[in-house]
Order: C-alpha cells, then structure tokens, then sequence
C-alpha cells in the first residue's frame, strides 16, 4: 500500500503546476490498478485549503472544483481513507519526537503516523522533509517505483 500526500492531489488538480503531468500519471496508475492506496484524511483538508487559498493560488479553485477532483479519486475501488486509530496519538508523538518535529514539520509527522499505524510502508510527495522520518519509506514524484 502507498499513501499520497498533498501535494501531489495539488499537482494533479492545478494544469499550471510543474508537476501536473508526473502526478496525474501516478494517479491515474494508482485510481485504475487493483492494490489498494491510501489518502490520508489530514490531506484532504489540506488540499481543499490550499487549492481554494486566493493568497496561494490566482485564480484559486473554487470549492465545487475542488471538491469534484476529490470525489473523482474518491470513486476508485483501490482508494482508502487512512484515518487515525486508537493509537495515533502515541504514534504521532513519537514520530515527532525522534525527529524533532516542531512547526510546519508536525503536519508531516501526522501523515507518518498515520501511515506507521496503518502499516503502510510508502508514502509518494514531492516534499523532502519526509525524509527526516524513519518509515514510511519517501516515493517522490516522478521517481520509479
């Protein structure tokens, strides 16, 4: 099982970022393919913030646009939601903890623990500052799997 972070539902759903052909691909493979994924549910509400964010992006989507790609990634049989379990908090803490987590970087440690408590050994983002975490093992778009 893979989890795909934010930024790569960003990608995929705005034509005019660099990445949007690499991440539509991805997606697309994971969407149409039997193995099941996972969609962090911290992700979906990020993404809907930052696509619908008028200080982030011009013109920013609106939200029955945003809310329509979701539902389209949605719809594939293979996608889960991965949401947080009766030990998240545990996990979370310790995922910070071992790699100093503070600021920005404790949104990250959340979809680590998630992924940890889940038992999902990837997660595919473009952001490096995964690295900084043990496990999941970082996929970062357009890399071969």
């Amino acid at each position: 099982m893979i989890a795909v972070d934010t930024n790569v539902l960003i990608y995929a759903h705005r034509t005019e970022t660099h990445l949007h052909a690499a991440a539509v691909r991805e997606l697309v493979v994971l969407a149409e393919g039997t193995a099941v994924w996972g969609l962090p549910v911290f992700c979906v509400g990020e993404f809907i913030r930052v696509v619908t964010h008028r200080r982030i992006l011009n013109p920013p989507s609106t939200l029955r646009q945003a809310v329509s790609f979701l539902e389209r990634l949605l719809a594939s049989p293979s996608c889960r939601i991965v949401r947080p379990g009766p030990d998240f908090v545990s996990v979370l803490t310790a995922a910070s903890l071992a790699a100093g987590a503070r600021g920005n970087l404790v949104f990250d440690a959340q979809i680590v623990a998630l992924c940890r408590e889940h038992g999902i050994p990837t997660i595919l983002t473009n952001d490096r500052d995964f690295h900084r975490f043990e496990n999941p093992r970082v996929r970062l778009l357009g890399e071969l799997a």
